[in-house]
């Protein structure tokens, strides 16, 4: 059994419980939804039809495209239903031998207006959409990687690693001089080592842009590496997986409110990484930073971390907010990143991504402070 029939499976069971009979999962512009790859293998721009019966149709734009990546039972092209999902999922109710009158469940991301559309024309079916429902428990089984998936990372993390010293290298010895150059070398030296790309836009600001949480536009053609903080913040993704870290790069004589910056950054990365344990609330390890920081007078304006996989960012979160209720598990994979900004100080973060284990955490990727 493939790893796809194995997540496929997992739905199966949760559908059963429910009661749902069928389904829809929309991955297209302007709907997008990486699900279909998680659950086959296909990169994007399909319908996937899962019926209780353990039986998977997907319905791609690109037959070809989709016939060389996706595990499915059956496949049928988009085109012959005129590229319209209300005639596709009638096609995929007929063909699936789904009975009238039982739940079949489409995105709950739908507008109200379209959803008016699916209920009129598809009226034989109770049509459900919803907040909730197979959403989260396709986002709960992916936020747990799986063995193929935590292979997928272990590489992702080793090529991001080497182009972490490369850029090292390049920005001691002057070769990148600019925001621009940084990010044109990430991404060349990642698809030579066999990477689909970056997994979002590359952020690299220099000392006159890193005062920002994430500097707009993400980059120019300023200098990066000069006298300051310097931030740089990337992923690459490898097999649909994205890894996510952030550098700060230090030169020159530092102000004592740097210093200072430096010094709590740091201490509050080693703070996170101490409580990320299984059992462990994620909100709890976010109340943990944002309080020490707050010790300090300093605040930190975002959440401290997320987890990362086919999109940069997916469940679980570490953040301090109220409706924040998940748990660590075996098998989750976060990206933590302690970070302060001062408009006239110049901004530092710091971001690993971690595997979370039976025995703590397994620190996947290794970015650091650099001192040029």
């Amino acid at each position: 059994m493939t790893s796809y029939q194995k997540r496929r499976g997992k739905i199966y069971d949760w559908m059963a419980m429910e009661g749902v009979n069928l389904v829809m999962i929309e991955d297209f512009e302007n709907r997008r939804n990486p699900a279909i790859r998680w659950l086959t293998g296909q990169p994007g721009d399909a319908l996937l039809f899962l019926s209780v019966d353990k039986t998977s149709l997907l319905v791609p734009w690109d037959i070809n495209m989709a016939m060389l990546y996706a595990d499915t039972d059956a496949m049928l092209p988009y085109g012959d239903f005129e590229r319209q999902p209300i005639k596709a999922l009638k096609g995929a109710l007929e063909r699936l031998g789904i009975p009238a009158g039982t739940k079949v469940e489409i995105p709950g991301t739908t507008s109200y207006p379209r959803f008016l559309n699916f209920v009129n024309d598809v009226s034989d079916y109770d049509i459900i959409c919803r907040e909730g429902g197979v959403w989260s428990e396709i986002e709960r089984c992916r936020a747990i990687k799986d063995e193929s998936e935590i292979k997928i990372y272990q590489k992702v993390s080793a090529l991001t690693d080497e182009i972490i010293y490369l850029l090292e290298d390049q920005i001691k010895s002057k070769k990148l001089k600019t925001e621009s150059d940084v990010a044109f070398f990430i991404d060349s030296e990642g698809r030579k080592r066999g990477c689909e790309g970056t997994g979002f836009d590359i952020i690299a600001a220099g000392p006159s842009r890193s005062f920002g949480i994430h500097a707009f536009p993400s980059f120019t053609s300023e200098n990066f590496g000069g006298n300051g903080f310097s931030i740089l913040d990337f992923g690459l993704k490898y097999a649909g997986y994205t890894s996510d870290v952030t550098l700060t790069f230090v030169s020159g004589q530092l102000s004592k409110v740097q210093e200072k910056m430096l010094s709590l950054v740091d201490k509050a990365y080693k703070l996170a990484l101490s409580m990320m344990k299984s059992g462990e609330y994620a909100r709890n390890i976010a109340i943990a930073v944002d309080t020490y920081f707050n010790r300090h007078k300093r605040t930190m304006p975002h959440a401290l971390g997320h987890g990362i996989g086919l999109e940069a960012h997916e469940a679980p979160s570490l953040r301090s907010r109220s409706d924040n209720d998940w748990v660590l598990e075996p098998g989750m994979i976060i990206a933590f990143e302690p970070g302060l900004y001062d408009p006239v100080h110049g901004g530092c973060r710091l971001e690993n991504d971690v595997l979370i284990t039976k025995n703590g955490a397994e620190v996947l990727t290794n970015s650091h402070i650099v001192y040029l």
